[in-house]
Formats: structure tokens, C-alpha cells, sequence
């Protein structure tokens, strides 16, 4: 596990809060981002209204925010987090989330949501890799936004192939009846947590599904969504 410095990850500057991880002009450049589009999160001419793809075959979700496109600085640091154990940004990763939230909530974006779930590991993959990247970052944020957190919430039944290694048909055919909703979801605002959002195929399924039982908006957190 990486200590967590006393200087900004991205330019190595002292910080005041180490915790904080990125010191106030870097987390200035990633979050004046081009606009994107507030439904699918892809590069838009408007921040503020749904895209024409959004318009002709919108997504199931209701709103998705993402910190940064799939680049760097931020891909470097994901990467760190995901396959080399790098723990110690999960605080400063999920501080980027809330404020990206943040901003769009102020300008009457998403509501604030009642319960965070997270895209899940197969227990077995979770296992291989001895940690959940993504629960550490739940934890928080649910606590600065005073939302529940549901750990188990959604769980993954079946393990399938690795996403990532497939291209957008054979994701969807990989997805089918891969998950189950636990979680009481009727009637709620559910924030769903994923670290890079690809194609959308995971996310959709789960948006699907929480929405099929009844749940009154679904918006996707993530911390990067690939062009």
C-alpha cells in the first residue's frame, strides 16, 4: 500500500491537507473540463442539456458525471488504484467525485441520492485481488453526501469474462444475468459508483435492473468515462 504523501500526486507541491492528495491548481485543471453531455457524460457542445444521442436513444440512466475523460493525470492514478494496490488515493480519488458532484448539484444537476451502490466484483475476482477499489471510495462518499450505503446491494452471481477485453456486442451478451439487486431500492434517488465508464454496458444492466424494481432515478458516478 502507497503512504499518502504530503504532496500533491499530480505535481508533487506541498500540500496543506495531505489528505486532500491534490493541491488546489491541479484540481483546478481537471475539473475545467470541456463540457460533456449531463445524460451520457460524452463531449457535448452544452453542459446543461442532453446531446443528439442522448436525444434520439437516450441512455437508462438519468444523469452521468465523471471527473475526466479516460487521460492523463487521472488514468495514470485509477490504473495505480485498480491493478497496483495503490489504496492510499482512494480518499483523494472520491474527494475529486463529491466535488465534480458538487459543481453539478449547486447548478441543479442530480439530486442529491438517497442510496449509493457500487458496480460489483465477483467475490472470486474481489478475492484474487484482495481489495474492492471502489468500496473505500463508497464509504466516503456516502458519508459527505449523508447518503446510505449499501455495500451489497447489488452483487454479481456470475463471474463472465473481463470487460474490458470485449467489444461493445460481446459485453452486453456478457452482462446478461450476471448481477442481482438486493438492496431496497422503490421509490429512491440511487448514485450507482463505478471507477471508468467504457461502453456503458455495466452500468446500463444495473440501471436496468434498479430501475425495473422501482427505483425513481439512477445516476452514474464515475471517476472517468472514455470518449
Amino acid at each position: 500500500m502507497l503512504p499518502m504523501p504530503a504532496a500533491c500526486w499530480l505535481c508533487q507541491m506541498p500540500l496543506n491537507l495531505a489528505r486532500h492528495g491534490v493541491c488546489s491548481i491541479c484540481l483546478r485543471q481537471l475539473l475545467q473540463q470541456s463540457p460533456a453531455c449531463p445524460r451520457c457524460g460524452l463531449a457535448s457542445g452544452h453542459a446543461s442539456r442532453p446531446c443528439g444521442r442522448c436525444l434520439l436513444r437516450p441512455p437508462l440512466w438519468q444523469h452521468l458525471l465523471a471527473v475526466t475523460p479516460w487521460q492523463p493525470p487521472l488514468k495514470t492514478l485509477v490504473n495505480r488504484l485498480k491493478f497496483y494496490r495503490a489504496t492510499a488515493q482512494a480518499v483523494m480519488l472520491a474527494r475529486l467525485i463529491l466535488l465534480r458532484w458538487l459543481q453539478e448539484y449547486r447548478c441543479g444537476g442530480p439530486p442529491r441520492p438517497e442510496l449509493l451502490l457500487c458496480v460489483p466484483l465477483h467475490s472470486r475476482r474481489a478475492w484474487h485481488r484482495g481489495y474492492n477499489q471502489l468500496d473505500d471510495m463508497a464509504q466516503n462518499l456516502a458519508h459527505w453526501t449523508r447518503c446510505r450505503y449499501d455495500r451489497r446491494g447489488v452483487i454479481r452471481i456470475r463471474k463472465g469474462k473481463i470487460q474490458h477485453r470485449l467489444n461493445a456486442l460481446a459485453r452486453r451478451r456478457n452482462l446478461r444475468g450476471a448481477f442481482r439487486v438486493t438492496a431496497e431500492v422503490r421509490g429512491r434517488h440511487i448514485a450507482l459508483l463505478d471507477d471508468v465508464v467504457t461502453t456503458g454496458s455495466t452500468v446500463a444492466e444495473i440501471s436496468r435492473m434498479l430501475l425495473a424494481a422501482g427505483a425513481a432515478s439512477v445516476q452514474i458516478w464515475c471517476l472517468c468515462r472514455t470518449l
